[in-house]
């Protein structure tokens, strides 16, 4: 049976196609649920750190029952996590129906609203489904059946909720930075899109560009330039795509950041001195560096030698 299904999907490119766009549906709408809890859980492991370090070292006794009682109301029965409590409206906290977690279909059957008290839902989460199934849809019909597809997937994924999640706080939590970077180390070595070797080298290269240009940065205009974490994602992108499409990620990403905050500044809506986001920027070049990454550079290259 999984031979027959797994032939099927390496025949059929349409049907490959298909599939992967009603799993990245899917997956979109897991996506969602880790866009919206993980800086949450983020930020209330923070705080129950922060406060237990004080109470633990006797500075604040005052602060122990205080911290206790947050705690236990923090926890509550089972903790807040990616999978508890169930899905649920913001509005009115009615648990969503399974037939009104639907990816994409519900949205549009309920025209937009909750199924119980009728609020209007964000479109964010419409957008991220369907963006994530595009992007499986496309990634299937430009890899074909095999691990290189698989892979791709996983990587796509991860830099749609970093992007989201970087837009809303900008943050790049290293709880997804860091295990995306192993894992393309991983993949790279048992199967891949690029040797080993290579993907060691971006790792190390991709984390180091951007200290450097965050410290040069810094000591001539005393202002961190950019986030931590995008050091860290862009050694993720390393690790996953090998050094030779760094410098095509840094200059996608850096193009695309200053045409999004010029268009932005024209349109009134960023001031200047404010600070952007930079890492959906480096996500966005990095996931084009996955699909025409080669085909670029060997166009580049090509140009140049006229």
């Amino acid at each position: 049976m999984l031979q027959d299904i797994s032939w099927l999907l390496a025949t059929h490119p349409l049907y490959l196609a298909g599939v992967s766009l009603l799993f990245g549906l899917m997956v979109g709408s897991f996506l969602n649920v880790v866009i919206h809890r993980l800086p949450i859980m983020l930020e209330t492991g923070f705080l129950a750190d922060s406060v237990g370090y004080l109470v633990d070292n006797g500075r604040f006794p005052e602060l122990r029952l205080a911290a206790q009682g947050a705690a236990t109301a923090l926890e509550g029965d089972g903790g807040y996590n990616l999978w508890r409590p169930g899905s649920h409206c913001p509005a009115c906290q009615a648990p969503v129906r399974p037939w009104h977690n639907v990816p994409l279909l519900s949205f549009l059957l309920l025209r937009g609203r909750c199924g119980s008290c009728g609020v209007r839902i964000s479109r964010r989460y419409p957008l991220v489904e369907l963006l994530c199934g595009a992007m499986f849809g496309f990634l299937a019909w430009r890899f074909g059946w095999g691990w290189p597809l698989a892979g791709a997937m996983l990587l796509s994924a991860t830099l749609l909720a970093l992007s989201f999640i970087d837009l809303d706080t900008q943050l790049l939590p290293d709880s997804v930075t860091l295990p995306l970077l192993w894992a393309g180390l991983l993949f790279n070595l048992y199967t891949g899109l690029v040797p080993l070797s290579s993907a060691v080298l971006g790792a190390v290269c991709g984390y180091l560009a951007l200290w450097l240009v965050f410290h040069v940065f810094k000591l001539a205009t005393g202002k961190d330039g950019m986030g931590q974490g995008d050091f860290k994602l862009l050694a993720a992108l390393g690790a996953w795509l090998g050094w030779s499409m760094l410098p095509l990620v840094i200059l996608l990403s850096s193009l695309v950041g200053a045409v999004a905050g010029l268009s932005l500044m024209a349109l009134s809506r960023l001031s200047r001195g404010q600070e952007i986001p930079f890492g959906p920027y480096l996500a966005m070049a990095g996931w084009i560096a996955l699909v025409w990454g080669p085909q670029l550079v060997d166009g580049y290259l090509a140009w140049l030698s006229r």
